[in-house]
């Protein structure tokens, strides 16, 4: 079989128009505030039940977006997800993205207390960088200790991206992570219900950083632009 070649772009413009199509015909309309994000997602697994399990708490995109913008850092719970976040995208900003999960401190820390790794991790993420943007996409016990130290006010994140993907204590930990979050005034975007994975909170994580990106850029020109004047 012999198949066009598309360039990469030319793919996923195609893509984003295809979903936006398949979103009409199924009568869902997503909020502008969150399509980008949505769309991502969508556009990463070809699961469409994201376009109404996606939980945005209010603000949490702007929140997500500033903090970005203003050179926050990353922390996830799998180094897949850390690998999936646009490295360029992030630069351009002065961020960065730190994964725990395989340092040696992690492991005996987890040892010695009787705890998982990404609960560890998420330990050492909250003494290092407690305003970061906190983007969990596998671990239940690293978005449930991260609410636990929000709680016990040793953490402050910019922003949560919850949405680990499993069976055991995945919705649980979401719906407390939630609550949590509401209680505290952190904003958060979570996947309510089993799905998720790395791979979805690095498009989550994209998603944003293209639209910081963006705006900064835009921001630059019209600065430029205003200087010449």
């Amino acid at each position: 079989m012999n198949l066009p070649h598309i360039l990469p772009a030319d793919i996923e413009q195609a893509s984003m128009s295809m979903i936006d199509r398949e979103l009409a015909e199924r009568g869902i309309v997503v909020p502008e505030e969150h399509a980008a994000i949505v769309k991502r997602v969508i556009h990463t697994t070809a699961d469409f039940d994201f376009a109404q399990n996606l939980y945005f708490t209010p603000g949490a995109v702007s929140s997500g977006m500033t903090a970005l913008r203003n050179g926050a850092t990353v922390i996830t719970d799998t180094n897949m997800a850390k690998a999936g976040i646009n490295k360029s995208a992030l630069t351009k900003l002065g961020g960065q993205v730190c994964c725990f999960m395989a340092d040696g401190d992690v492991a005996q820390a987890a040892k010695e207390k009787g705890s998982t790794r990404a609960a560890a991790a998420m330990e050492k993420a909250a003494r290092q960088f407690p305003n970061a943007v906190f983007a969990i996409g596998n671990a239940p016990t690293a978005l449930l200790r991260v609410a636990e130290l929000i709680q016990g006010g040793l953490l402050h994140p910019a922003l949560v991206i919850g949405v680990p993907v499993g069976f055991v204590n995945v919705v649980e930990s979401k719906e407390t992570a939630l609550a949590v979050c509401q209680a505290n005034g952190i904003p958060a975007i979570l996947t309510m219900g089993r799905k998720g994975g790395s791979t979805v909170a690095a498009a989550i994580c994209n998603a944003l950083l293209y639209q910081a990106v963006e705006i900064t850029c835009l921001r630059a020109i019209h600065a430029d632009s205003t200087r010449r004047r």
